[in-house]
């Protein structure tokens, strides 16, 4: 059969149509680009995932931008269960820097139960941000050694505190990546730094760090181991412990203060100056 020329212009238009159709099929169509939020998302889930630890704690770090957000919650609370304690840490500052009162109850879990000291020291602060006094707790015990009922710690909390008191890397990330300080004046902040790179213990700097917290605690029985803490034979934990009572606006332990104001040192004795000077003007209940 004899091929015209107008059969052999159809044949080769089918065959281009056909090869066009089956490279349609086999080309994948291009889905829409992610728009900058679930880019973002995106971004902080894989942060949260990595591999390397230091991606996972900046991750956790960076939440606290987003506070309200039930999706950064989420994250950050899967963060509490993380391998590394230095993300578990991260994660639980951030949910109190993100007001999350949802997550109290995690919170508290951690701050009862984690195996690292400076991870149940970041739940604790946590737990005082939004709101639960339970996270007073744990503070207390380091500046005292036992419980408010006057227990001693047993078991796993005093194994976490003893760790914390004694491990350098935890005690100067836990002073400083709470930004929680240590005493009024400046240039004691310089001696405090070197003190943690001087000392061989970093108990002092745990308990100058602990008194400032607790000197919003409203608790009685804290008022009294601040004021046991005057006498320290630390001039940080003293220094501190005249500022905390100072906070207080509690007249009622003035007597016990007057004995700061021959300290040997300097700045222990301008603290409590300014502490006697302060609740002198308070009127007494």
């Amino acid at each position: 059969m004899r091929i015209t020329s107008d059969s052999k212009w159809k044949i080769r238009t089918l065959t281009i149509l056909a090869f066009i159709g089956a490279f349609c099929l086999l080309t994948p169509v291009p889905t829409a680009a992610q728009s900058p939020p679930d880019q973002a998302w995106s971004i902080l889930q894989a942060g949260a995932a990595d591999n390397s630890s230091e991606q996972r704690i900046a991750t956790m770090r960076v939440l606290q931008l987003i506070p309200g957000d039930a999706k950064a919650v989420g994250i950050a609370e899967q963060g509490l269960q993380d391998k590394d304690p230095d993300v578990r840490g991260a994660a639980a500052l951030s949910l109190g820097s993100m007001k999350s009162k949802s997550s109290i109850p995690r919170l508290e879990a951690a701050a009862k139960s984690d195996t690292e000291g400076a991870v149940v020291m970041a739940a604790a602060k946590s737990l005082i941000q939004l709101g639960d006094e339970k996270g007073y707790e744990v503070y207390y015990a380091v500046l005292t050694g036992q419980r408010k009922s006057g227990e001693s710690l047993i078991g796993g909390q005093e194994k976490e505190l003893d760790q914390l008191l004694r491990n350098p890397k935890q005690m100067e990330a836990m002073a400083f990546e709470q930004g929680i300080g240590f005493v009024p004046f400046g240039g004691y902040g310089l001696q405090a730094y070197q003190m943690i790179h001087a000392s061989e213990t970093k108990e002092p700097i745990v308990k100058a760090a602990s008194i400032k917290i607790l000197a919003k605690d409203p608790d009685p029985r804290t008022g009294k181991a601040l004021v046991a803490a005057t006498a320290d034979k630390n001039t940080l934990v003293r220094a501190a412990a005249y500022d905390a009572l100072a906070r207080r606006d509690d007249p009622s332990v003035l007597p016990d203060l007057t004995s700061g104001l021959d300290d040997e040192k300097q700045e222990v004795k301008l603290t409590a100056a300014a502490a006697v000077v302060h609740l002198s003007a308070i009127p007494k209940k």
